[in-house]
């Protein structure tokens, strides 16, 4: 069953004279498993169609739906994670602390929490650094971590805003490494915001938005 749908949907800022079409009509939708890679400029739309996605944004026109994943914003919340694009780790928390405490928000036990965070770590290669605070990490590693919390929460959905946006080369491709395994070791979907076309070859579909317009391939709009 489809995870997010999309329908005609879109998302203006502001109002009269001072309204911004962010996203105009956008229609897509996300199944069980994709590789997606949401491509464009700076400035086109990317961020704001992923927290359509998300839930984060609500649209002002069309509808966004989660067939398999909850009418209701809570029950969503277990399922779909999100990687922001910027720092999003608490810097007076340890880095497992950080890990475990999305999972314990949605309302998973705290044991169960700690479990899934050691779980989360090993598999992006960040467990040496549990016991450390997170203003003391590098870029890569906060954006490391920063998928561990999201891989932990046992999500049905990732989601990734420019996760390597702000890195080197070669950090960069390490941090999609990681997405991408750890997507695989989970099961979950993932769609991956950037305007970089050596990360967006790496996911099997990729969508192009311009303008806050957004073209899906025509074979995959029919598989759909």
């Amino acid at each position: 069953m489809t995870l997010v749908r999309c329908a005609d949907a879109a998302r203006t800022f502001g109002r009269g004279d001072q309204a911004v079409v962010a996203v105009h009509g956008c229609t897509c939708a996300v199944e069980p498993g994709a590789r997606i890679a949401i491509t464009g400029p700076s400035g086109s739309g990317k961020s704001t169609v992923l927290h359509l996605l998300a839930g984060l944004e609500v649209p002002t026109g069309g509808t966004v739906e989660w067939p398999a994943l909850g009418a209701t914003a809570v029950e969503r919340s277990r399922d779909i994670a999100v990687v922001f694009q910027g720092p999003s780790l608490l810097p007076a928390l340890t880095v497992a602390e950080n890990v475990g405490l999305a999972a314990v928000l949605t309302g998973v036990p705290e044991a169960k929490a700690d479990q899934r965070a050691v779980a989360a770590m090993e598999t992006v290669g960040v467990a040496a650094l549990a016991d450390q605070l997170a203003d003391t990490l590098s870029g890569g590693q906060a954006q490391r971590v920063a998928v561990a919390r999201a891989i932990a929460l046992r999500p049905r959905l990732v989601l990734a805003d420019e996760p390597t946006g702000q890195l080197d080369a070669e950090t960069g491709a390490h941090v999609l490494d990681v997405l991408l395994a750890a997507a695989a070791a989970t099961g979950a979907a993932l769609v991956v915001t950037t305007h970089d076309p050596a990360v967006a070859t790496r996911l099997a579909e990729q969508w192009q938005l311009t303008d806050g317009r957004l073209v899906v391939p025509a074979e995959e709009g029919v598989r759909r």
